[in-house]
């Protein structure tokens, strides 16, 4: 596996190392020691799965708070997606940034977000599909959210937004230090 930092601390694309034969190949998705080594959290908690039926959906910005932040392992399993990972750690160097990457089921890359960040995407095509690996158990009380398109950070999505869910698109304007206030969440 290949680590890339990305412009958001302690946020990972990460590519696969394919062994490649006549029958096709093979790649290492997981591997615990080697995430430990990156400094990572590697613990496994809960597997989701997330299916989007129109091109232009977007799902986010979410995160859980203390005790229970959640880092996130994602991947595109059908496909394409625009993945967003937005620093929300007042004490981290890039506080307020955030980071776009590409996951699709042909690059067949993973996308780490550290906890501390909320994460959303949009989809690029008709029918995709995501698979996250949560590092912690999912706790309602604890889930937050941040819009899509808070002038706090500047999302800029790649299309004209064609599905979103009421609760995404009445999350409050971020103040930094706060979070916003819990609402039912629609991962």
């Amino acid at each position: 596996m290949i680590f890339t930092q990305t412009r958001v601390l302690g946020a990972y694309v990460i590519d696969l190392e394919r062994r490649a034969d006549d029958r096709g190949f093979f790649a290492r998705a997981w591997c615990q020691q080697e995430f430990e080594a990156q400094g990572l959290t590697a613990r496994v908690a809960q597997v989701n799965v997330s299916g989007n039926t129109h091109k232009g959906t977007v799902r986010g910005l979410h995160y859980q708070i203390a005790p229970h932040q959640e880092a996130k392992v994602v991947c595109c399993t059908r496909g394409a997606v625009y993945d967003v990972a937005v620093d929300l750690r007042p004490e981290s160097a890039t506080y307020s940034r955030w980071v776009a990457v590409e996951l699709t089921a042909g690059n067949r890359r993973l996308f780490y977000v550290p906890e501390g960040c909320a994460h959303g995407y949009q989809t690029l095509t008709d029918d995709a599909e995501l698979l996250y690996l949560m590092s912690q158990f999912y706790f309602p009380e604890l889930s937050y959210g941040v819009r899509y398109d808070d002038p706090t950070f500047g999302v800029e999505w790649p299309l004209a937004v064609t599905t979103i869910s009421n609760a995404d698109q009445s999350w409050p304007d971020y103040q930094a230090g706060t979070v916003n206030p819990p609402q039912v969440m629609r991962r």
